[in-house]
């Protein structure tokens, strides 16, 4: 009789503008064993966000009450706002076998990768260039130049932790990454792991850090 397995975790990260939360939507749209891991944060919802769908939006004081009594898996301080991977949610949608995706920076990748027992599978995605990695920014937050300014500037302390994800895919086409990313977690879940063009991403690496 064959063993029914736990569901997996799936992390995307990516500096911010390069798509990650765009592709982890369409991911969960279009497959319906995934779940999206709904993080808690600080920070105030922007005009198309929606409670308990996008993030739980809860006070300062809520969240650190969570981190007191250590219901997150991981949290950390972005931009001046924090944001929590909540346990109980996470494992209950494992034990319901569903694939759990995780929108979430390098910071909440490197707590939960020193969480034994976690089948976690790492993927870091990159814009094509600066410039169309701006004009998301300024397209997401028209008017605020002080905040896309702040993105800009820690582009390249995000950049540096490429290295270490499992995987790395570059967003110049939302369709082309889709596919991508698909392959890696279909791969990984008949326990195949791919090969990756290693002097592709570096050029583009170096590219982007120039």
């Amino acid at each position: 009789m064959a063993i029914e397995k736990n569901g997996m975790m799936f992390i995307l990260s990516s500096p911010s503008g390069a798509g990650k939360t765009t592709l982890t939507k369409k991911i969960v749209e279009h497959n319906s064993n995934f779940a999206i891991s709904v993080s808690h944060t600080t920070r105030k919802p922007r005009t198309n966000e929606i409670d308990g769908k996008d993030y739980h939006f809860v006070t300062i004081e809520k969240f650190n009450r969570l981190i007191r009594e250590n219901n997150f898996y991981e949290y950390a301080s972005i931009f001046d706002n924090y944001y929590g991977t909540l346990k109980s949610t996470v494992i209950n949608l494992l034990e319901q076998k569903k694939d759990v995706l995780f929108d979430i920076d390098w910071q909440g990748t490197q707590q939960l990768k020193k969480i034994k027992d976690l089948s976690i599978v790492t993927i870091f995605i990159l814009p094509p260039d600066i410039k169309i990695l701006k004009n998301r920014l300024l397209n997401r937050h028209e008017g605020e130049a002080k905040l896309i300014e702040k993105r800009m500037n820690k582009f390249n302390e995000e950049l540096s932790h490429w290295n270490e994800y499992n995987y790395v895919v570059i967003n110049d086409n939302l369709d082309v990454c889709y596919d991508k990313i698909l392959e890696i977690i279909t791969s990984e879940k008949n326990g195949i792991k791919l090969k990756q063009n290693s002097i592709e991403i570096k050029n583009k690496i170096k590219e982007l850090t120039e």
